[in-house]
């Protein structure tokens, strides 16, 4: 008896702890609670005949399909944050005024925190492109790192990050060649998640592309370098930032100018991948 009521107790406290908690965010998650609210009314509310001209002749009796669904991400963008510490990006995404977000950060401890429902649209890849896809926020899932481009990504950052892509992937069947970067789908404007992020690595677990073993590799007498980027995805109208953000993901380099002849097996290489 004596141990339940200690258990009793011990629970009562813990209540009482996390209701006293200190709960920095709370007022902003009320107004993320606020906005769901409002997108489920609009959501829930049928189609209505008012919208349309006079003009249209509309049924008296509506009839709504049974055949819908909300809109699921394929692709995943990853990006760094360029803020000095994991909770200044936690302030930028709250405040109604950054205009920007993300579905998840992850902290240099290898935090995670999982700030919009993945099934909503993030504001978070900006004016991009990839491939056909023009609206890439409205197709993707955002993963922001704190990180400022010009340190390594440490081990407890990436754990996190390769758990939460082995999550994403198998929740969303999203296929290996759509984990890329903010600086592939943005050249020339974004260059995060930055040449030391360790995309070989990633793609070793299965999420993006690689290139491997170029040795024995005899490019085509016709290869036509922006051709290949651009069926790979890349925005070719400002071809010299396409080409450095090919660089960056597969190369690790900034370097620029014309693609000399390693460069190009490299590039040949991985459009072999997306043949």
């Amino acid at each position: 008896m004596k141990k339940l009521f200690t258990a009793a107790i011990g629970m009562i406290l813990l209540a009482g702890y996390l209701s006293c908690a200190p709960k920095p965010y709370a007022g902003r998650n009320g107004s993320y609670e606020a906005q769901a609210k409002a997108f489920a009314k609009i959501i829930q509310a049928p189609p209505r005949d008012s919208v349309y001209a006079d003009s249209l002749r509309i049924p008296a009796a509506p009839v709504f399909t049974t055949n819908f669904g909300m809109r699921k991400p394929n692709m995943i963008i990853i990006h760094y944050t360029a803020q000095n510490s994991c909770e200044k990006t936690l302030q930028t995404f709250t405040a109604v005024s950054s205009q920007v977000s993300a579905h998840y950060v992850i902290c240099r401890d290898g935090t995670l925190h999982h700030m919009l429902n993945d099934w909503l649209r993030a504001w978070h890849a900006g004016v991009s492109r990839w491939g056909n896809i023009t609206d890439v926020n409205s197709a993707s899932v955002g993963i922001e790192i704190d990180n400022d481009g010009k340190e390594k990504y440490p081990p407890a950052q990436l754990n996190t990050l390769f758990g939460l892509l082995a999550y994403v992937k198998k929740t969303y069947n999203i296929p290996a060649v759509n984990f890329i970067g903010h600086s592939d789908v943005a050249p020339g404007r974004k260059i995060d998640p930055g040449v030391l992020f360790p995309w070989q690595s990633l793609s070793e677990k299965g999420y993006g592309l690689w290139w491997g073993d170029t040795t024995a590799i005899k490019l085509p007498a016709d290869f036509n370098a922006p051709f290949a980027l651009r069926i790979i995805g890349y925005d070719i109208s400002n071809l010299p930032a396409a080409l450095q953000a090919f660089r960056m993901h597969f190369l690790a380099t900034e370097n620029t100018g014309e693609l000399d002849e390693k460069e190009k097996k490299v590039l040949y290489a991985v459009l072999l991948k997306y043949l």
